[in-house]
């Protein structure tokens, strides 16, 4: 239990080599509840401690390990002691302490808030202060309270889920609270912090802590170097105090003007570790932001306290919020409860568009008459591409960037000539190895841009290549009619993109004569959504197919040209990033990966209406390819490769133009 856990931490504490020196330099207590909230099969009552111990030699480290251990052998331990030394592993265990906060968070009651304090106790006091911290949080009916932290050092968070929809609930905060301030200060001659600031929750405390004339002296400090009283007032000196009490803060489940309610964005705790994936952070919104805002909408709507508020914040939110996101999903990868803020982006853009709506009409007739609206765009297409080769590239843009100032599309240099396939020319190679391949509607419209130094289509190149590893093509039937659904997904119009989805399931059935021969499909943000609806064949994307499938059936000749590789968002969620790495690696000695360059903000059409959202995502991808003097990059995303070509100066080609290039037949 967890007393018995303080009590060998008591121990680790006085346990030192010949230099007097503590063998454990780290341990870190996670309680019951921190083990649940990332392992739901976790024993009743089980309290873990993360040790660390190290030497200055591998034998040092074996003796300190030796000693831990046979101290831990007079406990009653539930998982025997395992320590090790190996970096994948133990990077696992201090990512989970690391997320206990956010993990904790995320499995609290909809609508509480996720609070989080930190105090200290002497080592000595720590089995029974601990345990006793623990009975006031049963005390006061926080069962699900959980208690962490730096025990080494006698430094403990403990976090509980708290409503402050009622007074009772607001009373029941207060009683705690007091009863906390007495078991660290009174029993325990603990602090009330620990490592953190004070905080407006623990400012009403300070002085009982310190004593009046300490109290005085601090006060005095803070008046020297901020006599106007600027700098967060009211935070740590506070004349209130009820200060803890008020102005709370509430996190409403989020309702959408549709009425439309769980969303798993209702797990957030604002904890904010998504921003670092967030590609339209700094520049409009950040993925917690969004979230923030829409709890601050649905509150507002509900209470109908500041309609004038409410009106501004709908109205900034369409660009702020909805326009500007991505929906890549990146969000959810350094979520610790895996939230993706574009599905909520997803709702917001349902609720608009309601069916009967004049934009779900359109959603609609475009699906039903999706080969005739892809016809329709080749000539716009060739049109656009004529007019650039007759004005030049400086007039285009010129042109191009004052039709999009009245709503038009933005017109670039990278946009592609017009692309229509004709497989019964190109699918005449025989093979027992079978492959179906769909090409995706953007790949059977667009071909390469003006400035590719590759002029071949991306459908033609990649039968091309597989024809090489002796793979016959099989085309799924009405390709010109078909779509994974993605289009009308990131518009919110789920039901049509189910409806295609399935269409096109069908037809892939068929053509695999019913899951006989793999599939493959040449644009990764449509192969992630197949993938995930389609569960009766096996799904390929073109990296992922060519690593898994073509490697050994081709000789690979290394270019020395340096190249640049971008790893779509939608590469990321399916964890293929290594895979389309390791395959430019085996086709050239100099290949970068721009830092700190993640979704590149294209998002489907996003990049046409909304370029800038594209530019500031791409604003460090110049640079780089600059300072290495690349000429041509490489992804696997058609319409990403018309955002990435536009902000890097290089034509931007998929990984299959690469991997043909460098390869022959066996």
């Amino acid at each position: 239990d967890i007393r018995e856990a303080c009590r060998a931490v008591v121990e680790f504490s006085k346990m030192t080599d010949k230099a007097g020196n503590r063998i454990v330099k780290g341990a870190e207590l996670l309680d019951k509840k921190s083990l649940s909230s990332v392992n739901d099969q976790t024993g009743e009552g089980l309290t873990a401690i993360l040790t660390e111990a190290k030497g200055n030699s591998p034998e040092e480290l074996a003796e300190h390990i030796a000693a831990i251990t046979k101290l831990l052998e007079k406990y009653d331990l539930a998982v025997p002691a395992n320590f090790t030394d190996k970096e994948e592993e133990y990077s696992k265990y201090w990512a989970i302490r690391s997320g206990i906060f956010p993990s904790v968070g995320g499995t609290r009651p909809l609508g509480t808030s996720c609070l989080i304090e930190d105090v200290a106790f002497h080592i000595e006091d720590l089995p029974d202060a601990v345990a006793d911290l623990q009975d006031l949080m049963e005390k006061h009916g926080y069962h699900d309270a959980c208690i962490y932290g730096h025990s080494l050092e006698g430094n403990f968070h403990f976090i509980i889920n708290q409503a402050f929809d009622t007074e009772k609930e607001i009373q029941r905060y207060e009683n705690l609270m007091n009863d906390v301030i007495a078991l660290v200060v009174d029993k325990y001659d603990g602090s009330l912090k620990a490592e953190h600031g004070t905080g407006r929750n623990m400012a009403p405390f300070v002085e009982y802590e310190w004593g009046e004339e300490a109290f005085e002296v601090m006060k005095s400090v803070k008046k020297l170097f901020d006599p106007k009283n600027l700098m967060n007032p009211g935070v740590i000196f506070n004349e209130d105090s009820k200060c803890h009490l008020k102005n709370l803060k509430s996190l409403p489940v989020i309702e959408l003007k549709n009425g439309k309610t769980g969303h798993k964005a209702d797990k957030c705790i604002e904890c904010g570790f998504c921003e670092i994936n967030c590609l339209s952070s700094g520049f409009t919104l950040s993925a917690r932001q969004r979230i923030v805002s829409q709890r601050e909408i649905t509150r507002l709507r509900k209470s109908g306290e500041d309609p004038k508020r409410l009106a501004e914040l709908e109205k900034e939110y369409i660009y702020q919020g909805e326009q500007t996101c991505a929906v890549d999903g990146l969000c959810a990868t350094s979520c610790p409860m895996g939230i993706d803020t574009g599905y909520l982006t997803h709702d917001i853009r349902e609720a608009k568009t309601p069916k009967g709506s004049f934009a779900y009409k359109i959603g609609d007739f475009s699906a039903n008459h999706f080969a005739g609206i892809k016809s329709g765009l080749r000539p716009l297409l060739g049109v656009a591409n004529g007019a650039h080769s007759i004005l030049g590239t400086k007039a285009m843009t010129a042109i191009g960037k004052g039709l999009h100032k009245v709503g038009m599309p933005l017109w670039t240099a990278s946009l592609p000539k017009s692309f229509k396939l004709n497989a019964s020319k190109i699918a005449n190679y025989s093979s027992e190895r079978k492959v179906v391949y769909f090409p995706s509607c953007i790949n059977q419209t667009m071909g390469v841009s003006k400035n590719a130094p590759e002029k071949t289509p991306l459908v033609n190149k990649m039968v091309s290549l597989l024809n090489k590893a002796d793979y016959e093509i099989v085309f799924p039937r009405n390709m010109d009619k078909m779509c994974c659904g993605t289009i009308w997904e990131s518009k919110g119009m789920y039901d049509i993109a189910d409806r295609k989805t399935a269409e096109l399931e069908d037809a892939l059935w068929e053509a695999s004569e019913y899951g006989k021969y793999p599939v493959l499909c040449d644009q990764s943000p449509c192969t992630k959504r197949m993938k995930e609806k389609i569960k009766r064949m096996k799904i390929y994307e073109p990296a992922e197919f060519i690593y898994d499938f073509l490697r050994d059936k081709l000789i690979f000749e290394k270019t020395d040209k340096p190249v640049a590789l971008h790893i779509t968002c939608s590469m990321t969620k399916m964890g293929l990033a290594n895979k389309i790495i390791e395959l430019a690696k085996l086709c050239s000695t100099d290949v970068l990966v721009p830092a700190e360059v993640g979704c590149c903000g294209f998002a489907g059409d996003r990049g046409f209406t909304y370029p800038e959202v594209n530019a500031y995502a791409l604003r460090k991808l110049r640079p780089q390819i600059e300072s290495k003097n690349i000429k041509v990059g490489y992804s696997n995303s058609r319409t990403c490769e018309i955002g990435l070509e536009t902000n890097s100066g290089i034509p931007y080609m998929s990984i299959v133009y690469l991997v043909d290039e460098v390869t022959r037949s066996i």
